[in-house]
């Protein structure tokens, strides 16, 4: 079983436009040994984790915005993660996403934390680290399927379940 320790060149995975580091990090679930942390660095800031409640919020924050732009981003989301399979080495490739997915999105950017390039390369790394520990998990797909549909409550409970 891997130990966590200091990213090596070959941990980052994806560096945003904006100059944010998306790396992965060995993990430690016993469901899988090509397990992996998610973390980003933004220039000048603290490493921090991406957990599938600031996604969701964030995508609650684009809508408010931009309701209809923001349901054809999660169309877009949840076209990409029915293509997610398990990997079976480590660092993990992205396996869907390229930068002119975020192009028809960019509006989007105007408001949040996060942009929307960060939140594609963000959430398909979540997803393949589903997929790679639990193979018939779809916690991710089934908070991108109820986003929008669902109250804001239900969502946002069930992305903060842990079980």
């Amino acid at each position: 079983m891997w130990k966590v320790r200091r990213p090596q060149e070959d941990d980052l995975v994806y560096t945003t436009m904006g100059n944010v580091r998306i790396e992965v990090y060995p993990g430690s679930k016993r469901q899988s040994p090509y397990d992996f942390i998610v973390k980003f660095r933004e220039p000048n800031k603290r490493e921090r984790t991406p957990a599938h409640v600031h996604l969701i919020v964030e995508m609650y924050v684009k809508h408010a915005y931009n309701p209809s732009l923001t349901l054809k981003l999660k169309d877009h989301i949840l076209k990409m993660l029915i293509q997610i399979k398990p990997v079976t080495s480590f660092p993990p490739i992205l396996q869907f996403f390229k930068p002119e997915h975020a192009k028809p999105f960019k509006e989007l950017d105007k408001v949040g934390e996060f942009t929307v390039e960060f939140m594609l390369v963000a959430i398909e790394l979540v997803a393949i680290q589903e997929k790679t520990n639990y193979p018939t998990g779809t916690l991710t797909e089934s908070l991108y399927k109820s986003f929008g549909v669902k109250d804001r409550f239900q969502v946002i409970q069930k992305a903060v379940w842990r079980g």
